[in-house]
């Protein structure tokens, strides 16, 4: 188990979060009709909210708002309709939690509007390369930013990804993305690195990432690890070659805990999730075990 001892302070904008010695849980909402776990379920706005309240209520930490659906293959989403799905949603939640609210977007334009409606993060999974406007609208609010690796776009991650060395290659990657954002005036101190789980990784490659979590603390920053759902998983828990998991079926959710435990015990500070209520009970029991002292 890596040491437990390393934790990160994060103060901003009225929030003040420590990751280390307990686990934080970012409960994921999809403003979109085509996410691969829960498409057009939370598409309205009234529906996203309740979702929202609903996650807050389940024992979130933070809040991820996104109206562009990020999985394999997916087409990209005019800014205008983006913008038209997550503002108001963001709005309304901005007004009744006190938790921060993230917003999960690759448009500077984006990221603006949803942080002028209330947002306190970004989370971008394009790590500031597709919009050159990204860090200025991070560093004129002063926000974390959530940096994730992914190779190519999500059109493309999926087709027959590959590396030489996985781990190295994927640390160097944030590394450098951390150098950048830092050369555009966003302080080390609000970064966050996320090695994207599901983003342009075989079934292996997922499994290798959860299971040397660690080798990621030379960056310093505080480790993302989203499994929630993903396809590796699915794939994983079918039993015939032809069959399909839903990605909300008990089975899955399952599936997803184990993998947010291993992450966890291997030095993931943040897991997102959908079932926030599940995961809450897992952290409580990882937690608890991380802290025990033998004497």
């Amino acid at each position: 188990m890596p040491d437990s001892s390393k934790t990160y302070r994060l103060a901003w904008a009225g929030y003040d979060m420590e990751f280390g010695r307990q686990t934080c849980i970012m409960g994921v909402v999809n403003v979109t009709p085509d996410s691969f776990s829960d498409g057009g379920i939370f598409l309205s706005c009234d529906a996203a909210v309740a979702q929202g309240e609903k996650l807050a209520a389940d024992g979130a930490d933070i809040l991820d708002i996104g109206g562009e659906s990020t999985r394999p293959f997916s087409e990209p989403v005019p800014e205008d309709e983006e913008i038209r799905r997550v503002v108001p949603v963001i709005e309304k939640l901005a007004k009744r939690l006190s938790i921060p609210i993230s917003v999960d977007t690759m448009k500077a334009a984006v990221a603006r509007r949803a942080l002028e409606a209330g947002a306190a993060m970004i989370n971008d999974i394009s790590a500031l390369r597709f919009d050159p406007d990204m860090a200025a609208v991070a560093k004129a609010f002063d926000t974390p930013v959530v940096l994730m690796h992914m190779l190519g776009n999500p059109k493309t991650m999926q087709k027959l990804p590959a590396y030489d060395d996985l781990i190295r290659e994927i640390r160097d990657f944030l590394e450098d993305a951390i150098r950048q954002a830092v050369s555009q005036g966003i302080s080390k101190s609000k970064l966050i690195g996320d090695p994207g789980i599901g983003f342009g990784k075989t079934v292996s490659h997922n499994l290798i990432l959860i299971n040397h979590i660690e080798s990621f603390a030379s960056l310093e920053v505080p480790i993302l690890v989203g499994p929630s759902r993903k396809s590796f998983i699915r794939k994983l828990l079918k039993d015939e070659p032809g069959e399909e998991l839903s990605p909300d079926s008990p089975i899955v959710e399952t599936g997803t805990q184990a993998a947010v435990a291993a992450a966890v015990l291997r030095g993931a500070h943040i897991v997102r999730v959908h079932d926030v209520a599940n995961t809450r009970a897992t952290i409580r029991i990882l937690d608890a075990m991380k802290a025990a002292q033998y004497n």
